[in-house]
């Protein structure tokens, strides 16, 4: 799918890009001027448009053809020209910034499609990766905290041998509503296993987390799930870590699973922190 959106897109550009070209109309000049610049000055944008097309085409990342396409949005704005000369031409320009927006939008819309969990609707592990990536990119800049923490919903198989595997599926979705609802915006989850999530929590300290998972605990506790008219309690063990400066998502999340397996072993339904 990806795949097929990027060429996709490559060729509507160039297409769009060629069009732009093609109907604008030559400059007249003006008071014995010459439109020399102006002519130059379309060449050279069609030649830059071409070189990106080319470029889209020459890659699969998803961040690289949308850099690439802010790029021909920006070459796009600076074609600007006398106003009384080439109007037609610059309707068409308003045009191309147009296609290009809307190009860069789907793009966006297909990278969020690869970076979502389809049962949960939150990340699955390439969007987690992308997104610690950039918090902890952030906290290095400024010096600030990031905590990982991994739930892991208890006793799930035997929701799935009582209930049934759908069940199991509403349970999974269930937890992920409630964790999203009460985490903040800048918080992000993801699925990280069968029926484990990731946490991350920006600008969040190790004493911080606790009362952040208190408070999901309570919320799950007060929005319990409804099978067939009985409500299905639901609970899960955590653990989190605190990130040290430049530790790595493998690293980390190796600290936040020790701590999970330590409020396995406590009697679940608890948080242990990792120290």
């Amino acid at each position: 799918m990806l795949r097929y959106a990027i060429f996709r897109i490559a060729g509507r550009f160039r297409m769009n890009s060629q069009a732009t070209m093609r109907r604008s109309p030559p400059v007249a000049p003006k008071n014995g001027e010459t439109s020399a610049t102006e002519s130059s000055g379309l060449r050279i944008y069609q030649d830059r448009v071409t070189a990106l097309a080319e470029r889209i085409r020459g890659t699969s990342d998803v961040s690289t053809i949308i850099g690439i396409l802010n790029q021909a949005l920006a070459e796009t704005r600076r074609l600007r020209v006398r106003e009384d000369a080439l109007a037609a031409a610059q309707r068409k320009v308003a045009e191309a910034e147009r296609d290009i927006e809307a190009m860069r939008n789907e793009l966006e819309k297909v990278k969020a499609m690869l970076q979502q969990d389809p049962l949960t609707g939150t990340l699955n592990r390439r969007g987690i990766d992308e997104a610690f990536r950039r918090e902890a990119s952030r906290c290095d800049r400024h010096g600030a905290d990031l905590c990982v923490a991994i739930i892991d919903i208890d006793n799930f198989k035997a929701v799935n041998d009582s209930l049934g595997h759908q069940a199991g599926d509403r349970a999974l979705q269930h937890i992920a509503s409630v964790v999203t609802h009460t985490l903040r915006p800048a918080d992000r989850v993801g699925r990280f296993g069968g029926e484990e999530f990731l946490l991350l929590l920006p600008d969040t300290a190790l004493t911080q987390s606790a009362p952040v998972m208190a408070r999901i605990k309570r919320e799950l506790a007060a929005r319990p799930l409804v099978e067939a008219g009985e409500r299905v309690k639901i609970t899960f063990s955590g653990g989190v870590a605190q990130r040290s400066a430049r530790e790595s998502l493998d690293a980390i999340v190796a600290r936040a699973d020790a701590a999970l397996y330590q409020a396995k072993h406590a009697g679940k339904n608890r948080t242990a922190l990792a120290r």
